[in-house]
This record gives structure tokens, C-alpha cells and sequence, in this order.
């Protein structure tokens, strides 16, 4: 089924009148009907003049004025630059195809975000953790095992009692008492003796 086109009507003293509920609206409302994708077009009571473009415009000026806005300087005077430009034709059809460009790619980066994390952010959030929390155990008990590998390899390399370390160098003089060999001294060390 084909939805009908909405009709608000804009009376002089700029008060919206939306036929399809028989009530004022105010223009808050009409952003509302854009963010719900709600088809519609504001028409001058009088005239009947399409008046949607204005209006949107209106709005837009709102935004712009409250908050961040999402319009800068430079890019509204560059806007205003192309009126009067021999390109001016071609502006709005590249703005509105590079919207549409835009739209398409968030759109499949929300479906893939979407695919890849589950149903919702807290669904993304639980997995992170577990898988954190999964990766820490896992380090913790590679550096438990590496702790105890070390700890029995300088157990198993330890002399015993009254024997030397062969992998010493002087080990050999100190365990018979006396000093190591004066050619293991490091350079510029003077012997005391």
C-alpha cells in the first residue's frame, strides 16, 4: 500500500497546521516527521505554494544554532559561493548523491558492527570481557607454568654441598679458599693484596 503524502499547512501568522491529525503542530514536531520518515510537504494556506524546502531550511537553522554544529564556516560560504556559478545546477544533485553515499555506508557498517557484536551493545560488552577476562587466566597460568620451569631448572643446576660450579669462572680457587685468578679481575681493578 502507497503511503499518501502528509499535507501541513502554513498560515501567515507562521503557525503549522497538519491535516492528517486536524491540529496545530509546532516546527519541533515537523523534525519529528522527518526523523520518524514520515512523508509530508508544507503548503502556504493561502496560495498552496510548496513551502518544504523553507521549512526544512528553518529547521536546520535551529539545529545549527543549538549545540555542535554539524556546518562549518568555511563549508556555508563555499555553499554560498556556487549560487550564481555556472555549476550551481550540478551542486545539489553531487551534495545529495554524496549523502545517499554516506547513508549506504553507515548502513552496512551498523549491519556488520551488528553481525560481529550480537543484538546489542551489552552483548559486545559481555563478550570483550569474557574474552579478557579468558585471555588474563591464560597469561597467568602461562607465567605460573614459566615460573615454575625456571624455578625447577635453577633447582636441578644448583652444586651441591661443597662442590664447585664449574660454570663459575674462579669457582674452583674460592671453594679450595683462595682468591680467583687475577686474569679474571675486570681491567683498571687493582689487586689489594
Amino acid at each position: 500500500m502507497a503511503q499518501t503524502t502528509r499535507v501541513i499547512k502554513k498560515y501567515p501568522n507562521r503557525r503549522l497546521y497538519d491535516t492528517e491529525i486536524s491540529s496545530y503542530i509546532t516546527l519541533e514536531e515537523v523534525s519529528q516527521l522527518v526523523l520518524d520518515g514520515e512523508i509530508f510537504e508544507v503548503r502556504d494556506a493561502k496560495t498552496n505554494e510548496d513551502l518544504t524546502r523553507s521549512v526544512l531550511l528553518q529547521i536546520i537553522a535551529e539545529h545549527e544554532q543549538q549545540g555542535a554544529p554539524m556546518f562549518s564556516v568555511p563549508l556555508l560560504t563555499q555553499i554560498i559561493r556556487f549560487y550564481g556559478d555556472a555549476l550551481q545546477g550540478l551542486m545539489g544533485p553531487y551534495l545529495e548523491r554524496s549523502m545517499q553515499v554516506f547513508l549506504e555506508q553507515q548502513q552496512q557498517f551498523r549491519k556488520q558492527l551488528t553481525s560481529m557484536v550480537g543484538q546489542t551493545p551489552w552483548a559486545m560488552f559481555n563478550e570483550l570481557t569474557s574474552r579478557n577476562m579468558e585471555l588474563w587466566q591464560n597469561l597467568q597460568r602461562s607465567l605460573a607454568e614459566s615460573a615454575g620451569a625456571h624455578t625447577a631448572a635453577a633447582a636441578s643446576a644448583k652444586p651441591a654441598a661443597g662442590k664447585p660450579n664449574a660454570s663459575h669462572p674462579g669457582a674452583e680457587h674460592a671453594a679450595r679458599g683462595g682468591a680467583p685468578p687475577a686474569a679474571s679481575m675486570r681491567p683498571g681493578h687493582k689487586s689489594t693484596r
